[in-house]
């Protein structure tokens, strides 16, 4: 009997020791699981972070490029509007020896012309009349105004208030070219305009 009881008493021994070390292991896991448990979600947490960081960046890359390309539209839509100004100042109405009266072509010009100061509603134009050197000076300079005020006349009947419009005759004091030719006499006899 004894020796069943030391069995028995070895036995219960060895079930509590059993039942420390599975308790102490069990306290070991848990205390090692807690750092593993903290780690993951600092790592989850540097993962949002980082994430987030990418989507801002990426908003900031988008945002500019945005910014960049509006730019890029205003300076092209500037150089447009540059050109057609200069496209609206360069091209002159030319007129046969002698008259005021308006070509055809004269006035498809002038009719793109008041298109564009319809457009424009703020620009003030100044109209120029010129004439070739043959004539007297008085009559050239007349001349030079009654083809002025014929091109006002028609922009005034396409549309472009007549306050907008002003006349100055130059003669024959202007020339385009110099020489004595047809080619330089028919330069010569126009109407000019420049936005004020």
């Amino acid at each position: 009997m004894r020796k069943s009881r030391t069995w028995i008493l070895a036995g219960i021994m060895l079930a509590m020791l059993l039942a420390l070390g599975v308790s102490c292991a069990k306290k070991k896991v848990t205390m090692e699981a807690e750092p593993a448990q903290e780690m993951a979600a600092d790592e989850s947490q540097q993962a949002a972070e980082d994430e987030a960081a990418r989507r801002e960046a990426e908003e900031a890359r988008m945002r500019e490029q945005r910014e960049r390309e509006e730019r890029q539209r205003m300076e092209a839509a500037g150089m447009a509007e540059e050109a057609r100004r200069q496209a609206f100042e360069g091209e002159n109405i030319n007129f046969d020896f002698d008259k005021y009266v308006l070509t055809p072509q004269a006035m498809m010009i002038l009719d793109e012309k008041a298109a564009y100061l319809r457009e424009h509603p703020e620009m003030r134009v100044l109209i120029e009349g010129h004439c070739d050197d043959r004539g007297s000076n008085e009559y050239n300079l007349a001349l030079g105004d009654r083809r002025a005020n014929s091109a006002k006349t028609y922009l005034v009947k396409s549309g472009v208030a007549e306050s907008r419009l002003t006349t100055i005759s130059y003669g024959e004091e202007q020339p385009l070219c110099m020489q004595a030719s047809e080619y330089c006499w028919a330069r010569n006899r126009r109407a000019q305009f420049s936005i004020r």
